[in-house]
């Protein structure tokens, strides 16, 4: 995956901002957040355009993935896995698998350093706020590896 300039801005300015002062986090806090939500906008915008340019199989093993079990309680042996559809193979399977994982592994990365920077703001914490930059550098990272995968 090639870098985008919008993510390497952003992650060049948490890593400046890991060493701000309390007043400068309060007059810098828009900056941090516009440039963040850059980056994950344009993150989501390669991931969709990535998983466009699949073939019918990969987009039909991920949609049957996506799809809820429909159960309420804890599945039985026998209903392990939603109805799998004719046609897709194991390694179809697989793959999306691995891919549904990274995508939602950089997904919880993403809110954990939002909730932080959340958290950083509303308790006024220098330290929590350098915390997020840091969670914030490695969702991004998490978020590209995910994208990588599914242009393999």
């Amino acid at each position: 995956m090639r870098k985008l300039p919008e993510v390497e801005e952003a992650k060049a300015l948490m890593t400046e901002a890991m060493g701000w002062s309390v007043m400068k986090w309060l007059r810098e806090k828009k900056r941090v957040r516009k440039a963040a939500d850059k980056a994950n906008a344009a993150l989501d915008e390669v991931n969709r355009a990535v998983k466009a340019r699949w073939s019918h199989e990969i987009v039909s093993a991920y949609n049957e993935l996506l799809q809820p079990t429909g159960n309420a309680t804890p599945p039985r042996r026998s209903e392990t896995s939603p109805q799998k559809s004719p046609g897709i193979g194991a390694e179809a399977r697989q793959f999306v698998r691995r891919v549904k994982q990274a995508d939602e592994e950089a997904y919880r990365a993403r809110m954990d350093a939002e909730h932080t920077f959340d958290e950083a703001e509303r308790l006024l914490s220098t330290s929590m706020a350098r915390e997020g930059c840091r969670k914030a550098i490695d969702s991004w990272d998490l978020h590209e590896k995910a994208i990588a995968l599914a242009e393999a």
